[in-house]
């Protein structure tokens, strides 16, 4: 697990209640400790300078505002780590199917900054490793979250091998999207049935037109109705739902998908941690569904 962060203005208890959940959920978890990414791969996705920053605890106060908290060398270490769960988690949805990693989904952070709660940008970050070291060639990166994805858009823009869907809320944050591959705007309100229709009209259509071999999950669970900065309408069952048909999806062409936690907020983080939990271990059912991958050597 990555250290504790520090606290600043954003609430790091889910990190800790989403483990907690999963381990009292009765079901089997097996855990692993992510390496921290290093330094030269997120560097070759973001601004060396921004990176130095981070390690050094010297970002800028204007940056830290609009990350949300500051950067100290407890966030720094901890996004180091992070970074590497999204790789780790991919690594191991092959041959497993799928992998989860519990922390993560920082798809706002930008080139040459953070925003919105996220530092580095570790879907680009762990996408662009995974290819360049030959353990994907073609990645979907499927963002579900509330949020455009619009940092992970922006990165990936000039990566052909990366296809960006980003499914969101069209009047939520950020004010000015960015441009993914494919981008749905979903309007304030919609419940499961809406949001299912939407997303079986875009989903398949990608997986086989693209024909990725490996698929990267936003697995945000800020769509939820009662989410404090959603503005969507799902219920805990369309959460459900929606993940089952995500991993369905991809383990159907047989493709591993690998999830990172996203967003999710509210007054009662316990609640917030327990969908995120959901999520996790409806993924993992649905996966056990299929076989287990074997890849040639």
């Amino acid at each position: 697990m990555a250290p504790a962060p520090e606290r600043g203005t954003f609430k790091f208890d889910k990190y800790y209640l989403v483990m907690e959940a999963l381990r009292a959920s009765g079901h089997p978890v097996l855990e692993h400790s992510p390496p921290p990414m290093p330094r030269a791969w997120l560097e070759a996705v973001h601004c060396p300078d921004y990176v130095e920053q981070v390690f050094t605890s010297t970002v800028p106060k204007d940056k830290e505002r609009r990350i949300g908290f500051p950067v100290t060398p407890h966030i720094a270490s901890r996004v180091r780590h992070t970074n590497g769960g999204t790789w780790l988690a991919a690594k191991l949805a092959d041959p497993h199917g799928y992998a989860a990693n519990s922390a993560a989904g920082s798809h706002h952070a930008l080139y040459d900054t953070g925003a919105g709660y996220c530092v580095f940008n570790d879907l680009a970050v762990a996408a662009n490793r995974l290819i360049a070291e030959g353990d994907a060639r073609r990645i979907l990166i499927a963002d579900l979250d509330v949020h455009q994805g619009d940092g992970t858009a922006s990165l990936t823009a000039r990566n052909e091998d990366i296809f960006t869907f980003s499914m969101h809320a069209e009047k939520n944050f950020p004010v000015r999207k960015a441009r993914s591959n494919c981008d749905v705007h979903l309007p304030d309100d919609l419940d499961d049935d809406g949001y299912m229709a939407e997303l079986a009209r875009h989903l398949p259509a990608i997986l086989d037109s693209f024909a990725p071999d490996l698929v990267l999950y936003q697995a945000g669970v800020d769509p939820h109705r009662e989410d404090r900065l959603g503005r969507l309408a799902l219920s805990d069952a369309g959460l459900v739902q929606r993940d089952r048909y995500v991993v369905a999806q991809a383990r159907s062409r047989g493709l591993p998908l690998a999830s990172a936690l996203g967003g999710g907020y509210g007054a009662d983080q316990r609640a917030v941690a327990e969908r995120h939990a959901r999520s996790m271990i409806a993924m993992a059912q649905e996966n056990a569904v299929y076989p287990r991958l074997s890849r040639p050597a």
